[in-house]
């Protein structure tokens, strides 16, 4: 199978049929885990799938996107209160290895009853499409995060970002819709002493019109 048909595979077995043997088949008994709530290793997985089954755990897909090795899942999870609340929504990271899952990255946040968009967090377009545009598309979101966010230069936000009103469509809750309202985010956070500093580019996984990437950095020093 291709690393997106392993990925979604596990995510069937894990998250809606709650099947132990066919996760047995599909990851490495060294998996790693890396979220900290979870031990490392297929057993750990294998022990939780009775709970998430116990508790009605339901989960919705709304995006997968992959490259190489990698897949990655936008979900809305419910009744999740094992992973911190009874509603989250997720990105889980995939690594494949030889047809079954060898890695597991994620992130977690509450969605808040309103955003400052109006959008949430997972609405928005889901199909894949420019394919031929991936290593193009990618490249836009690489220059991004090296020149805004690592690099500190906000003023160069304009050149990866439409500037048209309404043409930036914001699903962050706590940022409205609109380049200009992104800068202005960004400064009002600087004001209140919670700004955002970006060190590290760790990850990025690219699929048509859609990138992902996972940063790391700190808020407010």
């Amino acid at each position: 199978m291709a690393p997106k048909d392993v990925a979604l595979a596990v995510a069937d077995a894990l998250f809606f049929k709650f099947d132990t043997e066919a996760l047995a088949a599909l990851l490495n008994e060294d998996y790693i885990q890396h979220n900290p709530g979870v031990p490392t290793g297929a057993a750990a997985i294998r022990d939780v799938v009775p709970l998430l089954r116990e508790v009605g755990f339901k989960t919705t897909v709304h995006r997968v996107i992959s490259e190489g090795d990698l897949v990655v899942l936008h979900n809305t999870l419910e009744n999740a209160g094992l992973f911190g609340a009874p509603t989250l929504v997720s990105f889980d990271i995939f690594r494949v290895e030889d047809g079954k899952v060898a890695e597991h990255w994620d992130n977690l946040q509450v969605p808040p009853e309103t955003t400052a968009s109006g959008r949430s967090m997972t609405d928005g377009p889901t199909e894949i499409t420019d394919v031929d545009k991936t290593a193009a598309n990618k490249a836009v979101v690489q220059g991004f995060v090296d020149d805004v966010f690592l690099g500190g230069r906000l003023e160069k936000a304009g050149d990866y970002i439409i500037a048209e009103p309404g043409a930036y469509q914001q699903h962050n809750p706590m940022v409205a819709d609109g380049l200009e309202k992104l800068g202005e985010a960004f400064a009002n956070m600087q004001k209140a002493g919670s700004a955002f500093s970006f060190s590290k580019l760790h990850m990025i996984v690219a699929e048509g019109n859609f990138v992902f990437t996972i940063t790391e950095g700190a808020v407010g020093g």
